[in-house]
C-alpha cells in the first residue's frame, strides 16, 4: 500500500529570516535507494543547501543525507553530492528568467514526501543584509505586542 498525504522530513528556519522569500515551487529530487531510507529516518541537513541552474538542470548544492545505517559501503552513497531536481522545462526557463538579472538565490525551504515521493519546495529569494533583519524583528516584534494588547493579555 502506498503512503497517502504529506509527511515533513526537515525544514530550513533559517532561510526566512535571512531572506526575503518572492516566489516558492515544488520540485522532485532524483535519489538513490539509501537515500530515500536515510530521508525516511530524518537523517538531513538542509541548512547550508542551495540550487544552482545549469544549462537546463536544477541541481540541489550542499545537502547532506547521511550514508543509511544499514548500506553496505559499494551500495550507499556520497552524503554531500549534488542532487538533480526534477522540474518541467518551461519552470526552468522562468526561474532562470529571474536568477540571472534579479541577483536572487534558489533555497530549499524544506523536504517532505507527498504520496511517497520524496520533495523539496524551493524559494526563489533575495538576500536580507544585518539591518534589514533587525527590522524585520522590530516589526515582529511590535506586531506581537499590539495583538498581545487587542487580546487583553499583559503578559504576567
Amino acid at each position: 500500500m502506498k503512503p497517502t498525504g504529506t509527511k515533513p522530513i526537515a525544514s530550513n528556519r533559517q532561510a526566512r529570516r535571512n531572506y526575503e522569500i518572492l516566489d516558492t515551487l515544488e520540485a522532485g529530487i532524483v535519489l538513490r535507494g539509501s537515500e530515500v531510507k536515510s530521508l525516511r529516518e530524518s537523517k538531513v541537513q538542509i541548512t547550508d543547501a542551495f540550487a544552482r541552474i545549469d544549462g537546463h538542470q536544477v541541481w540541489l548544492h550542499q545537502l547532506h543525507i547521511a550514508p543509511w545505517l544499514y548500506s553496505q559501503s559499494h551500495t550507499g552513497h556520497d552524503p554531500d553530492q549534488k542532487r538533480k531536481l526534477l522540474l518541467h522545462h518551461h519552470e526552468i526557463m522562468r526561474l532562470k528568467a529571474r536568477v540571472d538579472p534579479e541577483h536572487l538565490s534558489l533555497i530549499p525551504l524544506s523536504i517532505y514526501f507527498t504520496n511517497g515521493r520524496a520533495k523539496v519546495e524551493l524559494a526563489l529569494a533575495k538576500s536580507r543584509r544585518t539591518h534589514d533583519k533587525r527590522i524585520v524583528i522590530t516589526e515582529r516584534d511590535a506586531a506581537r505586542a499590539l495583538a498581545r494588547a487587542n487580546r487583553g493579555d499583559r503578559g504576567e
